[in-house]
This record gives C-alpha cells, sequence and structure tokens, in this order.
C-alpha cells in the first residue's frame, strides 16, 4: 500500500496523489521527489542529490528507484552520479555533513557541488 507522509511537508499534488486508489504502490505505481538536479551549464557536469535531515536514511523503495535510474542514465560521460547529502541536523551550518555516508566538511561540499573533487 502506498506510505502516508508521517508530516504534512508535501506539496497538495504530493499529499492527493498519495490518496488514489487508482495509482496505489499495491498497483506497482512508485514515484520518489528528486532533491538537487545539480548542474554547471558551462561545462555540462551534473549530478542528482538526494537531501536527508537529521542523519535520515533513503526508505528502500526510494533507493530502489535511484539505483535505478542511475543505471539509466550511467553511460553519459557528464553525470556525476546521484549522491545522498546527510546533514546531522539541519543544513551544513548547524552540524556535521555526510556525502554518500562519509562526513565531509562544509569546504568539501562546496568542492563537491563545484564538480572539483
Amino acid at each position: 500500500m502506498t506510505r502516508q507522509r508521517n508530516d504534512k511537508h508535501s506539496t497538495p499534488f504530493g499529499l492527493w496523489i498519495r490518496e488514489q486508489n487508482e495509482i496505489d504502490s499495491s498497483l506497482g505505481f512508485v514515484t520518489t521527489d528528486i532533491d538537487y538536479l545539480w548542474e554547471n551549464y558551462k561545462t555540462g557536469d551534473w549530478m542528482m542529490v538526494e537531501e536527508k535531515r537529521f542523519m535520515s536514511e533513503c526508505p528502500f523503495s526510494q533507493k530502489a528507484q535511484l539505483k535505478s535510474l542511475n543505471h539509466r542514465i550511467i553511460h553519459d560521460p557528464k553525470f556525476k552520479g546521484i549522491h545522498l547529502l546527510q546533514f546531522e541536523r539541519t543544513s551544513p551550518d548547524d552540524g556535521r555533513i555526510y556525502w554518500d555516508r562519509k562526513e565531509i566538511t562544509r569546504d568539501q561540499l562546496i568542492q563537491l557541488l563545484r564538480f572539483e573533487t
């Protein structure tokens, strides 16, 4: 069954879609929101970043969808992957930062977002 949100932090459409029996996950329909599609339009480098606060993890279904998406677009030499960005609290300014479960500094985050590493 389609999992309801634990909070109301969604768009009206996001909340509506979870209530529609005709597109329930038991019928095979799943979705995940994309937090950031990050790109340098001058170089063409791009990646996707999934943000999680308070060290949250991606649910199983979201991991599966992101992995599937990654396999579909891996052939693009400008694609730099799908990454998990976790904050100990809410942002780089109020706690530790993790990139793909490895602790990094604010400066390292900036380097990653500049496609320098």
